[in-house]
């Protein structure tokens, strides 16, 4: 179906459009002197409305030859002899509607009457098709381009959505590989403490595998995570690890699953575990008007040796962050009187 029949509020809109190029025909036909004003309108009003339903026919022949496939040459050919056609079957429409109205309102000279307006009705109708074939050319050029952008955009998505998943497969092999070297470690001198961090590991992948699939979740869920790595990390340093979480009033903010995972690891592997005393590993929460701020922040040696990380926590925490939000979100990271903090900020 016609796109402008499909809906009710378009073709009202079509048949106004129509109206005033009626007016502005039984003004031709009135100046000329074929008609009387009021019978002019008479005759051009109706006429334009039922030409309006015959130029619909533009938009199917430009569906049958776009420029792109037959070349502007066949262009117009078609748009030339389609105009040719629909202004000489309008001629016949007008001529029957000429013997109808003078039939009914006694008007004397109808057939010299129309010989008199067919000029004038068939340029107007040869002129009125083409500016109809161009219209419907344009919409289907902008359809194309509508079309052209909508798949860029799909596919703009669908290589975000492939990046995000590339990014957040990193997670489990790095977070795996620091688990088990911790695991390692504590099997020499503490094989209990070993065996409750396997049984913590298991359980906090088991809740990673509920959560990480979804594209966002709450920001308690999130910190729920995080607490649960931390737990899993203080069956190693004991209480030369503490934590303290403050989600704010921001709970229900929702959040990509596992960002803040690698900054508590980076926060135990390059801070507490540098440190003889230990220290406290901050996580701070805070909802403002737009956005969403979380700072991690923990104590450093400033004397520690240059670690032997890639740096691929922060940099998976920031290109997730880009893929997801773009230039709205970011991570900044500084060190200042011995601590470490990174800020997280994103839209809400």
């Amino acid at each position: 179906m016609h796109p402008i029949l499909a809906s009710p509020g378009r073709l009202a809109a079509y048949i106004a459009i129509w109206l005033p190029l009626g007016i502005l025909l039984a003004a031709l036909l009135a100046l000329q002197g074929v008609f009387g004003w009021t019978r002019a309108a008479v005759v051009a009003v109706p006429l334009s409305i039922s030409y309006g339903f015959l130029c619909l026919s533009a938009w199917y022949v430009t569906g049958g030859s776009p420029v792109e496939r037959v070349g502007a040459a066949r262009v117009a050919i078609a748009a030339i002899g389609s105009s040719l056609l629909s202004a000489a079957v309008w001629l016949l429409i007008a001529r029957g509607w000429l013997a109808l109205i003078g039939g009914l309102a006694q008007w004397p000279d109808i057939n010299a009457s129309f010989r008199a307006a067919a000029p004038t009705l068939f340029g107007f109708g040869f002129l009125l098709y083409l500016l109809a074939m161009a219209v419907s050319y344009l919409a289907a050029a902008f359809a194309v381009s509508r079309g052209a952008e909508r798949r860029g955009l799909e596919l703009q998505v669908l290589a975000r959505e492939a990046e995000l998943r590339a990014l957040r497969a990193q997670i489990d092999p790095h977070f795996l590989f620091n688990s088990l070297q911790s695991i390692s470690a504590l099997t020499t001198v503490d094989s209990a403490a070993a065996r409750r961090m396997c049984l913590l590991l298991a359980d906090f992948l088991r809740e990673t595998l509920a959560l990480g699939a979804r594209a966002r979740i709450p920001l308690s869920a999130e910190l729920a995570l995080v607490r649960k790595f931390l737990s899993i990390e203080q069956v190693r340093f004991g209480p030369r690890l503490q934590v303290e979480i403050d989600p704010g009033e921001a709970s229900d903010v929702p959040v990509p699953p596992l960002l803040l995972q690698p900054l508590a690891e980076n926060a135990v592997t390059h801070g507490i575990a540098h440190l003889l005393d230990g220290g406290v590993v901050r996580i701070r929460a805070e909802r403002r008007t737009a956005s969403l701020a979380v700072t991690v922040d923990n104590p450093v040696d400033a004397d520690r040796p240059a670690g032997r990380g890639t740096g691929l926590g922060l940099r998976n925490v920031r290109e997730r962050l880009a893929s997801a939000y773009g230039a709205d979100a970011f991570a900044h990271a500084e060190e200042h009187d011995g601590t470490y903090t990174v800020r997280v900020e994103l839209p809400l």
